[in-house]
């Protein structure tokens, strides 16, 4: 069931979008090389704390299939595109980190996350940041009353394919509110023109997910949690939580 949001409950949303804009902010200024994921997401620990807010992913369970998510961020390293569990691993120089976080405020989420490279980072894993940058900003432009969703999913894989890019197929982004993952589902893939049409109130994830080596395919590691590449290339996450607006797209993650 879609769920339409009124203007308390995007006020609230908002909120919650603040401190996870902070929370991801605090965890870029850590990484460093020397620096592990775990300190990553002590950071951003702090901060949803400090917010007086709560993490959205501790404790998260899809299905019973799945043990309860450890930690308060994802933490994913060069080949893991998304759901990495935060480890002591040292970070290197020239590492691309994508972090992703949720944070609870009034009972609302907010979730968005972000890649970076350690140091300046190589022209390859630049160049693949920005492409999924813009992946989410091509989305960005249907989140408009009356457009359909799979606009936004064309949007997204033709802007990766046109830039050499693979689209991780299986995942997607998702409605958002009262729960961190609530319907419709937000494919990166697929033909204009299709799905339901966008309405004031209706909030999404929009989250791009590229691929540096230009496959598709992904594959589950050992954890039970962290996705990588079927090929072993890079990967870049790009998210925002957003709102269908009179006025045009309201990123409620931004800073």
């Amino acid at each position: 069931m879609v769920t339409i949001k009124g203007p308390e409950e995007l006020r609230r949303m908002r909120e919650a979008g603040r401190v996870v804009a902070r929370a991801l902010a605090a965890a870029q200024e850590a990484a460093r090389p020397g620096t592990t994921p775990k300190e990553l997401d002590e950071a951003a620990a702090g901060v949803i704390a400090a917010a007086g807010a709560r993490p959205s992913f501790t404790g998260y369970r899809p299905s019973p299939a799945y043990a309860p998510y450890p930690a308060v961020l994802c933490v994913s390293v060069n080949d893991t595109v998304v759901h990495g569990i935060p480890g002591t691993t040292p970070l290197e120089e020239g590492d691309v980190v994508s972090v992703d976080c949720g944070a609870i405020v009034d009972g609302y989420h907010g979730d968005a996350a972000r890649t970076f490279t350690v140091g300046p980072g190589d022209p390859g894993a630049r160049r693949l940041i920005a492409a999924t940058e813009r992946a989410y900003e091509a989305a960005l432009e249907h989140m408009v009353p009356g457009a359909r969703l799979s606009d936004l999913s064309h949007a997204i894989e033709s802007t990766a394919r046109a830039e050499g890019f693979g689209v991780l197929e299986d995942q997607g982004g998702h409605g958002i509110g009262t729960e961190m993952h609530e319907d419709p589902h937000l494919a990166n893939t697929g033909r204009p023109g299709r799905g339901p049409r966008l309405r004031e109130g209706l909030v999404l994830a929009i989250e791009p997910l590229l691929t540096e080596g230009g496959s598709d395919g992904s594959r589950l590691l050992a954890d039970g949690w962290s996705i990588a590449t079927a090929d072993g290339s890079r990967a870049a996450h790009h998210e925002n939580t957003v709102a269908v607006t009179a006025d045009g797209p309201w990123v409620l993650t931004a800073p």
